[in-house]
């Protein structure tokens, strides 16, 4: 504790001393963890849709990914994208079982899809509570389906190389080395806790870029899934305005700018008197700087709440009362037997 001229008071420095609790955690080994891990992740493959009516079919004409065991009773979270377009989807677990999907909810915003198999006693991964608590450098496991379906629970290690990171999505990203190839998709990056921080998402490939792979961290993995298993769909609030984001805000430089209302999409915003040209500083209090902001922070409410918009009218810094709407981009429902959306 400081005194009232910043000074240390007398007997209070061993006092702090003693209540200094160091970490009992120990990191398991990379082979225990991939060993611990692997029966919880799972191949998927299916046909991909012919491009043209009356095409050949071809049998070969197929695409895969990864996922992980959410539930034992037979819901795998993926990507989005690894299961939108296919079907016939087939899931094969590490004991080399294969099972028919038979439902698949797909949210393309955050990438994030759940598919339902017939299955009991599965083994689900254990997601980290969030993704907060990783350290820029600690080591991560990414474990999957790379390049061909018979590469199943292949396993590449690397570091975590960046947090919160905000590369064309809707949603904060975790950045690793860890090499994440085609069909590492919808698997989980993992800690040496044995415990899934992401499901991998994407990478950027090109000439004179390499190891740059990104994964959708834990605390957004469930907030979609939560939502997927009770509605079907992601429930998302939005603010209802169409937001220019500053140019700082848009090349990734440190600022503190605020955002311009370029459109009122939605009745209540109308109704609270939000208008063109009106600028957004914070919600509730917290500041928001960009469209990613805003999303991280509407995780936290549903439609029909009420959140306080601290913006900039006229000239003049006012509070606005909004009451929040649902986002029209709704989840897209399969049912897989029949191959048809809902």
């Amino acid at each position: 504790m400081l005194g009232s001229h910043g000074a240390i008071l007398e007997g209070e420095a061993a006092a702090t001393e003693s209540f200094i609790v160091k970490s009992t955690y120990e990191p398991e080994t990379v082979p225990s963890v991939i060993s611990r891990l692997s029966p919880s992740v799972v191949g998927i493959i299916g046909k991909v849709a012919q491009g043209t009516p009356g095409e050949v079919d071809d049998r070969y004409n197929l695409a895969h990914g990864t996922g992980v065991i959410w539930k034992a009773d037979g819901w795998i979270v993926t990507n989005a994208h690894v299961v939108d377009g296919l079907s016939g989807i087939t899931v094969v677990t590490s004991d080399g079982k294969s099972y028919k999907a038979k439902a698949v909810f797909s949210d393309p915003k955050s990438d994030i899809a759940l598919v339902k198999i017939n299955a009991k006693s599965l083994k689900p991964a254990v997601f980290a509570v969030t993704a907060q608590e990783a350290v820029v450098g600690e080591t991560v496991v990414a474990i999957g389906t790379p390049i061909s379906f018979s590469l199943r629970n292949s396993a590449s290690v690397g570091v975590v190389s960046g947090l919160n990171r905000s590369v064309d999505g809707s949603y904060r990203l975790i950045q690793t080395d860890t090499a994440i190839n085609p069909g590492n998709s919808g698997g989980p990056l993992v800690n040496l806790k044995g415990e899934v921080i992401g499901i991998n998402s994407k990478k950027f490939a090109a000439v004179g870029i390499e190891n740059m792979g990104f994964s959708i961290p834990a605390e957004t993995v469930r907030y979609v899934v939560d939502h997927l298993l009770k509605y079907g769909e992601v429930r998302r609030a939005t603010l209802g305005l169409e937001l220019e984001e500053s140019w700082s805000a848009i090349v990734g430089l440190p600022s503190d700018d605020p955002l311009t209302v370029t459109k009122v999409l939605s009745a209540e915003a109308k109704k609270a008197g939000i208008a063109e040209g009106d600028v957004l500083y914070g919600i509730n209090g917290k500041r928001v700087y960009s469209v990613v902001d805003i999303n991280e922070r509407l995780k936290s409410y549903t439609p029909g709440q009420q959140v306080r918009l601290l913006m900039q009218r006229d000239g003049d810094i006012v509070n606005v009362s909004l009451k929040l709407s649902q986002d029209g981009a709704s989840a897209v429902s399969t049912d897989d037997e029949g191959g048809e959306s809902a």
